[in-house]
């Protein structure tokens, strides 16, 4: 994805607020903001942005369940909430994502199925960031 990312002037030096810096939305987007030349800062001071990080989760839910009552479909689903400041102006207020993704489920597949899970979740982030980027290069 590199290179489809402008970075806004107000943007070069970004200090990331956040909660959980070990989320997998958090990694990927901190990943492509530096390999599209923003500078990351470790303190607020010292960023001429600062991207706010409010929502960051992710989950599961039974979308449906066989006659014996075993769920045989889930949906994975991830919601972000993020805005940007830089010094008292507002570049972005409050945007919220939400990306859903569904999968069958087989009890006698445990273990796949928990991989798929896995490539989902990292496939609904990667368009999640790729959404969060084409915001900002917006600005």
């Amino acid at each position: 994805m590199q290179g489809t990312f402008t970075v806004p002037a107000e943007m070069e030096r970004t200090y990331i607020a956040t909660e959980d810096r070990y989320s997998i939305f958090y990694r990927e987007l901190k990943r492509q903001l530096l390999q599209n030349g923003v500078q990351l800062v470790d303190v607020p001071t010292d960023s001429t942005a600062t991207l706010s990080i409010h929502l960051d989760k992710t989950d599961q839910r039974v979308l449906s369940v066989s006659a014996r009552n075993v769920p045989t479909e889930y949906e994975v689903f991830y919601s972000v909430e993020y805005s940007v400041d830089s010094g008292e102006k507002n570049l972005l207020t409050r945007q919220f994502i939400t990306l859903t993704q569904d999968y069958t489920y087989d009890e006698t597949l445990v273990l796949g199925k928990a991989q798929e899970e896995q490539v989902l979740r990292e496939a609904i982030v990667n368009d999640l960031v790729r959404i969060v980027l084409k915001q900002l290069g917006s600005l």
